[in-house]
């Protein structure tokens, strides 16, 4: 195993701290022009005269900059329009769960009924449902393997036994 190389320039050589999970070590594959961390297993390809790397098993193509103590993100196109999917996540959280809440109110059920509860709770749960369909494509777009890296701890745990 190659020692970690924190001050001096990206080569394939030595293992670097993964820019994805930061808990792994991005190293070369054997027998591969490709390289994995150990923790996460993201494939990435390298470009080593521009000193970056590109993750190579998913589909949006996110790079980073060795900067000769970590990696740095760079810009994707597109970030120009970054507010339009902040307001589009915005509003596809605020807008069903303000129809549901604006319907309860205006169309309460009467009080004491056995069910009067329940246009309180279809709000909440329409906002909370919303909110998750939110949350999992901000994983998504990141690439953050939650699933992955619980298995992964997980493994890490075992083994330290």
């Amino acid at each position: 195993m190659a020692k970690s190389n924190l001050n001096y320039s990206f080569n394939s050589y030595d293992s670097y701290p993964c820019p994805i999970c930061h808990h792994g070590q991005v190293s070369t594959m054997p027998l591969m022009e490709a390289l994995a961390c150990n923790f996460c297993n993201h494939i990435f390809t390298a470009d080593f005269e521009k000193q970056l790397i590109k993750i190579a098993d998913r589909q949006l193509p996110l790079s980073w900059h060795w900067n000769g103590k970590s990696w740095s993100s760079l810009q994707c196109k597109g970030t120009e329009a970054a507010w339009l999917y902040i307001l589009a996540g915005v509003i596809f959280l605020i807008l069903p769960t303000a129809i549901i809440g604006f319907g309860a109110y205006f169309f309460p059920s009467l009080p004491g009924s056995p069910l009067a509860w329940f246009p309180l709770f279809w709000t909440g749960l329409t906002f909370f449902a919303h909110l998750s369909f939110i949350f999992w494509i901000i994983v998504e777009y990141y690439q953050f393997p939650i699933l992955l890296y619980l298995r992964a701890t997980g493994r890490n745990l075992l083994h330290l036994r």
